[in-house]
């Protein structure tokens, strides 16, 4: 597999060039995996892609690079210590750069000569593709896809002249994937929520949560269901739970620092046993940190968030694919048990592209939500059961009178001050947990089943876990496995206890300063971890990182 860096200056075109050829190198069958590192300003600074492609499924980004399109002199200097002994560096002449890896062409002449000085990124993209040895064959095809009318020739011709201009370096056999799609983590969630049939969905934006609110207003008159751009967070998870209230559907999403915002509005969920559905796309902080860069730091915040208690469920997804089948669960859930339910994703995962198969709706069965029939007699919103779940009717679709409050409340929903009622409500709430533990998903195992290092993770460092086990039991067979964590809360144990009874190590690994899932795995089971690999620079951790860092044994 192979590795490219486009690098530049905000404005410069980057991600036109790469969404385009990502989706040129898929359609000539290869699994393509993209990441995004661009910093918090709309012009200037640095800003680079790296598109990882192959015929085989990538899981992780790579930190090797074979080849970079640099739009100015920082790439180079930024990222040529990554570039291989056999690497390139494709730029205009315009560059300042003497290093003889460079390929200079003059793509800013040549676009000036087509008409349009933008079109410098296609005869970029032409050039790539004759120094791997791949042919134009889909690119009209393709590109009819990706460009309007007016300027489809145009760009053909750039494409063209970039082909022509260089020699081919490289050559790998081609894939199965040009059947399947590319698609960003968040617009993987985006689409899960439409297959669960959200009705509403309200946030204020915030990166990196913002594409997810961006990508629904795009299909929402096409899908029949309603984005709302609040005026602030508070605002956003109120409009939702209100939504849900009357019988919708609803979602909000948002990033840590407008999750702060929301928490009292999350216990109005808890208490008043309204279903919703929480999106956190996790960014450093505190405070405003580094808006652009990813992080897994808010997993005990969202655990606990909000004062008092009540149940939650909490799911951590782990890639593209898992996004979207995760987010109907979530709706499934939160609609059957009455409860907030709160996906952690984070930048990564979010801002990350990725080939993945097409979604099968065939065996998803999502539940119908409450059509709010009428019932005889007084009608208890907060009825006593044996399960905790009560029977909930919609008002105005219900001829029953349906009370909620944020106070705690009888039965009726009526509030009450009583130490008993409190005593039985709270007992009646935190049944939930206990039927919802049946449903738990045990973590994912990866690797050696008899393995004596075990490593640990959540979330979104699954894909890097994955491509670190593999690498060392190539090296090491039989030695390495893994457990990736998607539900975290309530945490699944018995696998967890299984792997753990039989491994000499334990190697945690987080992308935080204080290892967060590490710290519920003990107060939960006692298990302790022997020694964790910790990230929180803001950048994710690669496959090839926690390779080297497990056989330093990582660090106490």
């Amino acid at each position: 597999m192979y590795n490219i860096l486009v690098g530049g200056a905000a404005g410069q075109g980057i991600d036109t060039t790469v969404a385009n050829l990502e989706v040129l190198l898929k359609k000539a069958g290869y699994y393509v995996f993209t990441i995004r590192d661009f910093m918090s300003r709309v012009r200037g600074g640095h800003n680079f892609c790296m598109i990882r492609f192959g015929n085989e499924m990538i899981t992780s980004h790579s930190n090797q690079v074979d080849g970079m399109i640099a739009l100015d002199d920082d790439t180079v200097e930024l990222h040529k210590k990554n570039l291989k002994e056999d690497g390139f560096i494709l730029c205009d002449t315009k560059l300042s750069t003497t290093d003889a890896k460079a390929i200079k062409l003059n793509m800013n002449g040549m676009a000036k000569e087509l008409g349009n000085f933008r079109v410098s990124g296609s005869i970029a993209i032409g050039a790539i593709l004759k120094l791997f040895g791949i042919g134009m064959d889909h690119v009209e095809e393709t590109m009819k896809t990706l460009v309007k009318e007016a300027y489809l020739d145009m760009n053909l011709k750039a494409v063209k002249l970039g082909f022509d201009s260089v020699e081919t370096r490289y050559s790998i056999s081609n894939g199965n994937f040009k059947d399947w799609m590319v698609i960003s983590g968040s617009k993987s969630l985006a689409l899960g929520a439409i297959a669960a049939g959200v009705n509403f969905y309200s946030a204020y934006p915030m990166s990196p949560s913002t594409a997810i609110m961006e990508y629904l207003a795009s299909k929402s008159v096409e899908a029949d269901f309603v984005v709302e751009q609040a005026e602030d967070e508070i605002a956003a998870i109120n409009m939702a739970i209100g939504a849900s209230y009357a019988g919708a559907r609803a979602m909000t999403g948002t990033s840590g620092g407008g999750f702060c915002l929301k928490v009292e509005a999350l216990g109005l969920s808890g208490i008043a046993e309204i279903p919703l559905v929480a999106v956190d796309v996790q960014r450093p902080g505190p405070a405003t940190g580094l808006p652009t860069r990813t992080e897994q730091s808010d997993l005990k915040f969202v655990i606990s968030a909000a004062q008092g208690e009540f149940p939650r469920m909490v799911i951590a997804l782990k890639n593209h694919k898992d996004a979207f089948y995760q987010t109907i669960r979530a709706f499934d859930i939160a609609e059957k048990y009455q409860i907030p339910v709160i996906l952690l994703s984070d930048q990564y995962l979010g801002d990350s592209t990725a080939t993945v198969e097409p979604f099968d709706l065939s065996n998803i069965k999502v539940s119908e939500p409450s059509k709010g029939e009428y019932q005889e007699g007084e009608y208890l919103r907060y009825q006593l059961t044996e399960s905790g779940i009560s029977p909930r009717l919609i008002p105005g679709k219900s001829r029953n009178f349906v009370s909620a409050d944020s106070d705690e409340h009888d039965e009726r929903g009526f509030i009450t001050e009583s130490a008993d009622v409190r005593n039985q409500m709270m007992d009646k709430r935190m049944k939930k947990l206990d039927l919802l533990r049946k449903e738990l998903l045990e973590p994912e195992f990866l690797g050696e089943v008899n393995c004596e290092i075990l490593l640990i993770g959540w979330g979104s460092t699954y894909g890097p876990i994955a491509e670190a086990v593999h690498t060392l039991n190539k090296a090491e067979p039989g030695k390495y496995g893994a457990l990736s964590f998607g539900d975290v809360y309530p945490l699944p144990t018995k696998v967890l206890k299984e792997k753990a009874s039989k491994a000499k190590q334990i190697i945690n690994i987080e992308q935080n300063a204080t290892g967060q899932l590490k710290d519920l795995i003990r107060e939960q089971t006692g298990i302790l971890c022997t020694s964790s690999i910790l990230k929180y620079d803001g950048r994710q951790i690669s496959g090839e990182e926690i390779v080297e860092r497990v056989r330093k044994g990582g660090q106490k």
